[in-house]
């Protein structure tokens, strides 16, 4: 688990054969899970101030590929009592957007990222989403887009000052949206009654 803060910018050393290669301060031991750009990967290989991660034929087909160069977002998975600051992450990438718009507001800047239809419903205004591993809120929710507003140090400090139009990113929509849209979707023929809410919450 993650929370989507980002605990250093990688510098990638190498990828090839399925084998992704970073440089980071952050050293990691073997077997240990490791988000990058919010996948989260697994640290197969330790060598120097460089570890190594591993990318199935499935992750590369699903993850922004062309961002895993230059610098990367990695975070670390949390440790019991670790400050939570962020959201819940799972590191499990839903599917890509594509960045639609960016518009100078002041100072900060919004983007606008589009993504496949069927994940439009897990997205809430004012709730919670990742972006290439980045916990941030959703300011507001169009038909098949989402607006973020980002502030200077998150722009400075990420991959967000390198994203233009166009650019792909990985996205992670908020866990507890979706348990709960396909909690309330399996109780739609039968009606959802306060007896079936209290089993729902009782589970957690």
């Amino acid at each position: 688990m993650f929370t989507g803060l980002i605990r250093e910018m990688a510098e990638v050393v190498n990828f090839s054969d399925n084998i992704l290669t970073v440089r980071a301060d952050y050293q990691p031991k073997i077997g240990d899970s490791i988000a990058i750009n919010g996948a989260c990967l697994t640290v197969v290989a330790i060598e120097g101030d460089t570890f190594s991660v591993e990318l199935s034929p499935e992750s590369q087909a699903i993850l922004a590929m062309e961002n895993y160069k230059g610098s990367v977002h990695m975070e670390p998975a949390m440790m019991m009592g670790d400050r939570f600051e962020g959201h819940i992450v799972q590191g499990h990438v839903d599917c890509l957007g594509t960045i639609t718009n960016i518009v100078q507001n002041g100072n900060s800047t919004d983007f606008f990222i589009s993504i496949p239809s069927e994940y439009m419903k897990y997205v809430i205004s004012k709730g919670s989403i990742t972006v290439d591993g980045i916990s941030l809120t959703v300011n507001e929710v169009m038909k098949d887009q989402f607006r973020l507003t980002i502030i200077p140090h998150t722009l400075e400090n990420t991959l967000f000052q390198s994203y233009m139009i166009n650019s792909k990113v990985n996205i992670e929509t908020d866990m507890f949206a979706r348990y709960i849209f396909n909690m309330f979707k399996r109780d739609e023929k039968e009606g959802l009654s306060w007896d079936t809410v209290d089993k729902i919450m009782s589970s957690y």
